[in-house]
Parts: C-alpha cells; structure tokens; sequence
C-alpha cells in the first residue's frame, strides 16, 4: 500500500503544469479525462478558459449522387488543427440531395418530407410535411425558431416566388408575402447567397449585389440595396456573424483576380462599417485549384471563424480569424474529406458549429459517434 501510495505521489501532476499538458491534447481526448478525478476534471475546465479555448469546428458531409446515396461524416478542430472522422452506426439516409445554408442548418427536401437538423452533429433529424409549394433549389434559412422556405419551385407552381415559413415550435407551415418580383430571374440557391441572424434571412444576388431582406416577424420584405463598395466585384456571398453582415467579394474577373476583400455590414442599416481585411494572394491561387479562373466561393462561418473554399475544386479551404480587437489571421488547409473520387461522385456540404466537451459527450453518449483522427 506504501509503495503504491509512494507512486502516485512520484506522477502526481497538479496545478499550471496538468493545465498547460492538457491544452495540447485535442478536445476529444479531453472527454475521459475529465472522469479520472475532481482535480482533474476542474483541471480540463480550467486548460480550456484560460490556455487553450475551444474554436468553432468544420463539419464537412459527402453523400453520393448515386443510390443509395450513402454518406459520410468529417470535422476539422482548429483547436488542434486535426481532421477526424466520425463513424456513424446509423447514418442518416436520405434519397434526396443534402444542402446547407453555410451555418449549422442542414436540410433535405423531398416531396413527400421535409427534414432538417440543427444541432452541430446533427444527432437529431426532424421530418415534418413538406411546404405546399414544390420545389427544386429553395432558399432555406433558420431565422430565430423560424425556417424560411422561398423561390426555387418547380415550372408548373403558379408562384416562382412563393415564401414559406416552418414554425419549429408550433410545427407548422404558413404562406406568406412572395419575395420581390426584382428577384424573378435569381429566386433559388445557385444564385442568391443567404445569410440569416435571429430577425432577418437576407439573400443577395451573387453576380450583382443586389440584396433584399426579409422579417418573419413582420412578414416584411425590404430593399433593394446595392452591395457593391467596390465596382470591380464581379462576385459576392454574404453570411452573418451575431446581427451584423459579413460580406467577401471577388474584384477583378475571374480569369484576373485582383484580390478577395471581407467587408462587415450593420445587420440593420445594411452600411459597410469597415473592411475586415484582403486575402493574401498565395490563398486566392491556392483557391483556384488545378484551375486557372476562379468564378465563386461559399463561406461556411461560426462566431469569429470563416470557412472559404472553391465549389469546384473544393480540396483546399482557406481560413480566416477574425479577433474581437479587429485582428485578422489568414491560413490554408486540405480539406480531408475530398478525394479524386469524391470530386465526381459525391456531393460536398459544410457546416460550421460551437464543439464544446457537452457536445462530443453527447455524440458519444448517444453511440452513434466514434471519432477516428485522420492522417494529414
């Protein structure tokens, strides 16, 4: 009993030194330790304020556009700058494509259902009836407990503009005012960019600029407003951080870029507040691809973390860090889940969630989850 006592006395590890040791091991590792004792378990709590916090993860989601359109599951934690995959004992099955709205919303619209999921692992999937109107490439954005559902119906639908709105509470379905007729010739998601906070969905037209905003509340539309601080942008997306709009623009052509610029916007006024900062020019390349234009981008993004990346050749993401005090850092990585076969066979999908250690306990708790690290 001496001598074991002695032993542990011999590895005990206390204090800064335990805290410092745990900030270098990745967040879902820390899970067990946090059930070793009290001490470390305050120890774990500590490492992550004070030396090492938790940053918003990637979730990146492949299906097949073949039946039966199995899928596949990854994240990036920049915490740790490590890729995993998360091998699910029952994947989510869907027979229809898989979209996003670059936040943590993920959605499938078939004819007989419509399913949604919100939480960052996206462990619980609600199906409900679809919205009346059918549909092919919708707009669809979570404002508050609201998910609005507008444009993209079929030819034969009498509205191409038709707005629906899905009360999550109430489970609901309610036809609304139909989004400008100025949106006739773009009313989908190839060709507007959505971004949402808690009061408005706002959807931009990509090539122009031109933006309008919507109030479930109210059920008010509003706009136009022209986006364009720099009359060389040839391309635009928009996407939300807290109430205010973010907005990246490419300027020049997309044989020519000049440069990639990230502007914020008051989330009321629709005013640019300042330019955030300009991507270097050895990412805008990096983002071209195998590639020798570059046409488009998506932006996936959580809190101060943006996602950048290239629809069509979406092997290298660009990140961007953006600090409370206007700081900006500037980084690439390989995006793990994408491989020549993926590139023509599968669907690619981001999402962007808050991972905390409750969250990977539940995934885990749930056993539907088992993180494998993936080799750089």
């Amino acid at each position: 009993m001496a001598e074991e006592q002695k032993e542990e006395e011999e590895v005990a590890i206390h204090g800064d030194v335990l805290e410092t040791i745990l900030s270098y091991v990745p967040l879902t590792h820390l899970l067990p330790a946090c059930f070793v004792s009290k001490t470390w378990n305050a120890a774990v709590s500590s490492s992550l304020s004070r030396f090492n916090k938790p940053k918003p993860w990637l979730l990146v989601h492949t299906q097949s556009i073949r039946r039966p359109h199995a899928t596949a599951f990854f994240a990036y934690d920049p915490r740790s700058d490590i890729w995993l995959q998360i091998n699910q004992k029952q994947p989510p099955q869907h027979v229809s494509p898989l979209r996003s709205s670059n936040s943590t919303l993920l959605h499938v619209l078939h004819p007989s259902n419509f399913s949604f999921s919100i939480d960052p692992f996206h462990l619980t999937w609600h199906r409900v009836n679809p919205p009346a109107v059918w549909r092919l490439d919708p707009i669809v954005a979570m404002v508050g407990p609201r998910i609005v559902v507008a444009g993209g119906a079929c030819d034969f639908e009498d509205d191409p503009l038709a707005v629906e709105i899905y009360d999550i509470s109430a489970r609901t379905w309610e036809r609304t005012e139909s989004m400008p007729a100025t949106l006739k010739d773009s009313a989908s998601s190839t060709w507007l960019s959505i971004a949402a906070n808690t009061r408005k969905v706002f959807m931009m037209e990509q090539a122009s600029g031109v933006t309008h905003s919507f109030n479930p509340d109210s059920e008010t539309w509003y706009g136009p407003f022209d986006l364009r601080p720099d009359r060389s942008i040839y391309f635009s997306v928009i996407t939300c951080v807290g109430d205010n709009l973010i907005m990246l623009g490419l300027l020049g052509d997309a044989e020519d870029v000049n440069y990639v610029k990230v502007w914020e916007l008051n989330g009321e006024s629709l005013e640019f507040g300042k330019e955030i900062g300009v991507m270097p020019t050895d990412l805008v390349e990096k983002l071209k691809g195998e590639g020798t234009s570059l046409n488009s981008v998506r932006v996936s993004c959580m809190g101060g973390f943006f996602y950048i990346y290239n629809p069509g050749e979406p092997r290298e993401l660009v990140a961007l860090e953006v600090g409370e005090e206007g700081w900006c850092r500037w980084g690439s990585l390989k995006n793990a889940a994408v491989s020549d076969r993926s590139r023509v066979a599968e669907r690619v999908v981001l999402t962007c969630s808050d991972v905390g250690l409750g969250e990977i306990a539940k995934l885990v708790g749930s056993g539907n989850g088992i993180f494998t690290l993936l080799k750089r």
